[in-house]
């Protein structure tokens, strides 16, 4: 059954009103009738079963059913924080990266980033970004869409540490601690509870030693992916996989 995402403020009176791109989708693309039934999302976890009773190109209105119950969150919810890679990669990370179960993005400027970066531009790509992230919400049966953040300097990415629950630094230098040396323990800690997770991906140059060590400083926990080198647009999803499944969202052991 397809699934929209809409504002909260297109809810009221237990009719839900769907505009825009997603209107002329139900109309055209999927010919929706009077009759029909569909799901809608507010992005903030309500969930509704509907039925479509007035269907135009520029304006679908459907009455709610019924509340559903969905329980398909993560209760670990990872940041994926990425230097901006070159080409369209970031638009495959966020696109995968949702479908797993990220719950945002943050693009961030660091050493090695051979973006050249252009405020102007960058914001019609921040839109493309959300709007991809929305559709693979919609195609993964999300509850909420991930929040595609402005892009960082290196400088502003660290004084975010603070705001997460473990900060996890992927380093392909790093030959101590690998991801499971940190996740695992950290999971176990948390087997009732929600926390929030950030997840560092570099470029693809990957980090200078000088960031992994301002990283460290800021509270970041230094770890590897393995004893290979992954492409910067699969190290997050691989690391998102990892974390995710120690949590027991994938059937881990928690």
């Amino acid at each position: 059954m397809q699934r929209y995402f809409v504002e909260k403020e297109q809810f009221e009176n237990e009719k839900v009103r769907i505009l825009g791109e997603d209107a002329r989708h139900i109309s055209r693309v999927m010919r929706g009738r009077a009759g029909d039934k569909i799901i809608v999302c507010d992005g903030a976890l309500r969930v509704v079963l509907a039925e479509l009773e007035i269907v135009e190109q520029g304006e679908v209105v459907a009455a709610v059913i019924e509340e559903i119950a969905e329980k398909n969150e993560a209760r670990f919810r990872v940041s994926i924080a990425q230097s901006l890679p070159k080409g369209d990669k970031l638009e495959t990370v966020i696109q995968k990266c949702t479908e797993i179960g990220a719950d945002a993005f943050v693009p961030f400027l660091s050493e090695r980033t051979v973006v050249q970066y252009d405020a102007k531009k960058e914001e019609k790509r921040l839109q493309r970004w959300s709007k991809i992230a929305k559709e693979a919400a919609e195609q993964s049966h999300r509850s909420r869409i991930p929040e595609v953040k402005q892009p960082l300097t290196y400088k502003q990415l660290l004084k975010t540490f603070g705001d997460y629950d473990l900060v996890l630094f992927c380093y392909e230098k790093e030959n101590g601690s690998q991801l499971r040396d940190v996740v695992r323990p950290f999971a176990e800690s948390r087997r009732e509870g929600e926390a929030n997770v950030l997840l560092v991906v570099g470029p693809e140059g990957g980090f200078a030693e000088r960031e992994a060590v301002e990283a460290e400083a800021a509270g970041a926990k230094i770890t590897g992916l393995g004893k290979r080198i992954l492409r910067a647009e699969t190290a997050g999803m691989t690391a998102l996989s990892c974390i995710l499944y120690e949590s027991g969202e994938m059937g881990g052991s928690l």
